[in-house]
């Protein structure tokens, strides 16, 4: 048998398996080459895996002569069962936990009610200027969603540039917006993806809001129930003592077990995976062995890796397949138009609600003692830092405007086009520039520690316990009249308080972890 022969022999009986073959000897390639760049002044992991995903999908093409650039065909269900879950838990189980907190109030700002603006901008902005490009076909309800998908940023090129050391509160905020934005887009793109199209009215749009308040209260109460019943077990069973392997194994299945119960129920997964994390983290870490909790740390990370890795390639392999581009009928000229336009209409969206929320931001925290109030730099590096789009606009998209990742309409298929286009161009040309721009922004050299690390003032001494049954009601009264008092001043730091103080006197010594106050515990 010849070489030839037995290949395509092989290519018959086994054509999955060369196909996943290829993709994952690619990703090895991908993962050797972003280790060779890494001291690059220009690349970053997601903009060399997009740029080898269009090389190998050029070569495919090539090599099939035309027909496809495919080794796998993309598949939403595939993105938010099995890659979104490992990268979101992985964000809130290595998250700087104090940071996220203190920062709180401004990051929900940015990832809520942020979204809402950027999503009522880019809809209305396409809504109006779509048509006068001579491109039409799409629903209401389809620009809604195209309002959602773009409104998902990808802050992944500026936190591979940012040192969470040196500028804690620039990274805090922008890797906090980057997970509560996409939680947002996602349940609201599953808001709008309910609406009865018939009836888009002012009824329609208050229904959206509550439901994106429902799925944000109850998916979090899931990923802290989750989170919560993962420490309890391994604190009460330790099941570390017999085996190591189990209470790792406990721990990424019970994260998983989250993540798919929220879709069960039509929850969040992404807000109930990463809520999760954030609870595993703080108690569940403390309850196995030393080997253990550095090995899930490690673990986690490698897959959520893996997982970005995986979708930023295939990414760019997408970028070139022909028979979307066939099946959309625009021209050239046309095309361009529909592109330069979300692009404009994603940096204004962006630009719409970060400056005026950063000020009103620096407004509330000025009588809370924070010396780190959000510079007008800071401000340039956030609002570049939402500008590139990623692997969940991707799959919204997909979600959207395809059947398993086939559509025969073209507008459907030049709304995926675009989706891409507008993935590519942002994190390539943006990403680019990242490293120069907050190289320029945010020199190195600058140690912000002192300037970004937590208020120094004298009511940082003030004790606030909580209320004590054995004490008498007047004193109680003059405590909690005291305590209302710093409320209204100081609510961040106040309530952060009162927090540490509840979880060191009731939540560690039942879930776990190192009390920080001796004479709580």
């Amino acid at each position: 048998m010849s070489a030839s022969g037995f290949a395509m022999n092989i290519a018959g009986d086994h054509a999955q398996v060369v196909l996943i073959s290829v993709f994952v000897a690619v990703l090895c390639l991908c993962l050797v080459i972003g280790h060779l760049l890494e001291e690059n002044r220009w690349l970053n992991e997601s903009t060399t895996a997009i740029i080898i995903g269009c090389i190998t999908g050029t070569i495919i093409l090539l090599l099939s002569k035309g027909k496809s650039s495919h080794i796998l065909r993309f598949n939403e269900e595939l993105f938010f069962i099995y890659l979104l879950p490992p990268i979101i838990f992985n964000a809130g189980f290595q998250v700087k936990k104090k940071q996220f907190f203190q920062n709180f109030i401004t990051i929900m700002l940015f990832g809520v009610i942020g979204v809402f603006i950027s999503s009522s901008i880019i809809t209305a902005g396409a809504w109006w200027l779509f048509p006068r490009f001579g491109f039409t076909g799409l629903s209401a309800q389809d620009y809604l969603a195209i309002g959602t998908i773009f409104s998902s940023t990808d802050t992944v090129c500026t936190l591979q540039v940012l040192h969470q050391d040196e500028t804690p509160l620039l990274y805090s905020l922008v890797f906090g917006e980057g997970v509560v934005n996409d939680a947002t887009s996602v349940v609201l793109f599953n808001a709008v993806q309910k609406l009865d199209k018939s009836k888009l009215n002012g009824w329609a749009a208050l229904r959206v809001l509550l439901d994106s308040l429902y799925l944000f209260s109850t998916s979090t109460a899931l990923g802290v129930v989750a989170g919560l019943l993962t420490a309890y077990t391994l604190k009460t069973l330790y099941i570390g003592r017999h085996s190591t392997v189990r209470e790792i194994a406990l721990m990424v299945l019970m994260a998983y077990l989250s993540y798919t119960l929220a879709e069960l129920f039509h929850l969040s997964g992404i807000l109930t995976v990463f809520f999760c994390g954030i609870l595993m983290s703080h108690y569940a870490s403390h309850n196995v062995t030393q080997s253990s909790r550095i090995t899930t740390r490690h673990i986690f990370a490698t897959m959520s890796f893996i997982a970005e890795t995986f979708i930023f390639l295939y990414v760019g392999i997408d970028a070139l397949d022909i028979e979307k581009w066939k099946l959309s009928k625009l021209s050239f000229r046309t095309s361009v138009g529909i592109y330069s336009t979300v692009v404009l209409l994603i940096s204004l969206g962006r630009a719409a609600f970060v400056f005026p929320l950063s000020t009103f931001s620096n407004y509330v925290h000025r009588r809370a003692d924070r010396l780190s109030s959000i510079s007008f730099k800071h401000q340039v590096i956030i609002w570049w830092a939402g500008l590139m789009r990623g692997a969940v606009s991707i799959a919204l998209a997909f979600k959207q405007f395809t059947y398993s990742g086939v559509t025969l309409d073209p507008a459907n298929a030049t709304m995926v086009t675009t989706t891409i286009i507008v993935v590519l161009f942002t994190t390539l040309v943006f990403g680019f520039l990242t490293k120069p721009l907050i190289s320029f922004l945010q020199p190195h050299h600058t140690n912000n520690n002192t300037s970004h690390g937590e208020p120094r003032s004298p009511k940082e001494d003030l004790s606030l316990p909580l209320l004590s049954l054995e004490e008498s009601a007047e004193t109680n009264i003059l405590r909690a009249k005291e305590s209302l008092s710093m409320l209204i001043e100081r609510p961040v730091y106040t309530i952060h308080n009162y927090w540490r103080k509840f979880d060191d006197t009731y939540m560690r010594p039942v879930f776990g972890g190192p009390c920080r106050d001796q004479s709580a515990c």
